[in-house]
């Protein structure tokens, strides 16, 4: 009886849980994240409206096309990419949203196994 009492618990106090994710808000604006090269982190950061985004990291600048899905995903792919791999769009899924960023899993698209995190910080 006791466990079905802590079950019962449990089950209330986690299904009133609720992630905040205000997407639209990091729809636009102009972000900064930290990336890690050969266990040495840097950081880059990238400017985003609606439809276009635009890359600063490691020296180089790349221009995406950004395709929404919904509110909380979009497909980002490269407008004039250098390699085969750099062809390859990227699904960006934000996942937790808090005032001035967001946490977000990324992958290729079509690649459900490597999908990895990363958090961006609204700075403009």
């Amino acid at each position: 009886m006791r466990y079905f009492f802590y079950l019962a618990v449990f089950i209330f106090t986690s299904s009133c849980f609720n992630v905040e994710r205000d997407c639209k808000s990091f729809k636009t604006g102009k972000f900064e994240f930290n990336y890690i090269i050969n266990g040495k982190q840097y950081t880059g950061s990238f400017i985003r409206k609606d439809n276009l985004q635009i890359e600063y990291y490691n020296g180089k600048t790349d221009t995406s096309e950004v395709r929404w899905v919904n509110d909380c995903e979009f497909i980002s792919k490269i407008i004039n990419p250098k390699s085969m791999a750099e062809e390859k769009p990227v699904h960006i899924k934000i996942l937790t949203t808090s005032k001035d960023s967001y946490t977000f899993e990324y992958s290729i698209v079509g690649d459900n196994k490597n999908k990895q995190r990363g958090t961006a910080k609204k700075i403009d």
